[in-house]
């Protein structure tokens, strides 16, 4: 489609010069940035699922007190435990939510081939990135510091093809493909949520609980 340039800047990293002009400090080429992003996506997706296992060993364990406390009569107890569940499954959804949307997201980049398809692609998946980072601040932060780097590079990746392009412009905020994106795994999270994690009984949850469950 853009000939030899396009295969240069693609494949090359000879061909920084020739691009951009003498002073250009060759990059990483684009297709092995994005190779590279990729890799870096599958160790967290790998992460994520680890984690989550481990949230649910311990829902489960908490939630087996719960029912004890609750054979006892021992209200507070069973409040207490039940709080603690309900905190675990709101960290964990928001895992799920995560893990999801960033399958999503290394999708969309294996289907990249050219360098039109960083813009149909990648602009929604910078707006995924840093809409995860951000809700990931408080419940994993190693995750969220890497998704912000990653952020960061995807964004230079589409700033440089779309130089390449003829200045190109684009606002991965605002991109109503990023929020189908996070609301397609919020759903999934959901249902997920659903089917692995039984329901705490009613009684044993406070208003507070209540509300988080």
């Amino acid at each position: 489609m853009f000939g030899k340039d396009f295969q240069k800047m693609w494949g090359d990293s000879e061909s920084g010069s020739s691009l951009f002009g003498k002073n250009y400090k060759p990059k990483e080429p684009l297709k092995y940035a994005l190779v590279h992003s990729q890799y870096k996506l599958s160790s967290m997706i790998s992460r994520l699922d680890a984690h989550i296992s481990r949230m649910q060993e311990r829902d489960r364990t908490l939630f087996e007190r719960v029912i004890e406390a609750q054979m006892s009569k021992d209200t507070t107890r069973a409040a207490m435990y039940a709080n603690e569940v309900a905190e675990i499954r709101k960290a964990t959804k928001q895992l799920m939510i995560t893990q999801v949307a960033l399958e999503q997201v290394k999708l969309r980049m294996e289907t990249i081939s050219e360098i039109g398809d960083v813009f149909v692609n990648l602009i929604p998946v910078v707006g995924v990135v840093n809409q995860l980072k951000t809700t990931l601040k408080g419940v994993m932060p190693e995750i969220s510091l890497e998704l912000s780097e990653l952020g960061d590079g995807l964004q230079e990746v589409v700033m440089e093809s779309g130089e390449f392009m003829g200045g190109s412009s684009y606002t991965a905020a605002e991109s109503p493909e990023a929020r189908k994106i996070l609301e397609e795994a919020t759903a999934v999270a959901e249902q997920k949520m659903k089917e692995q994690f039984p329901d705490l009984p009613s009684s044993s949850l406070p208003l507070t609980a209540r509300q988080k469950a």
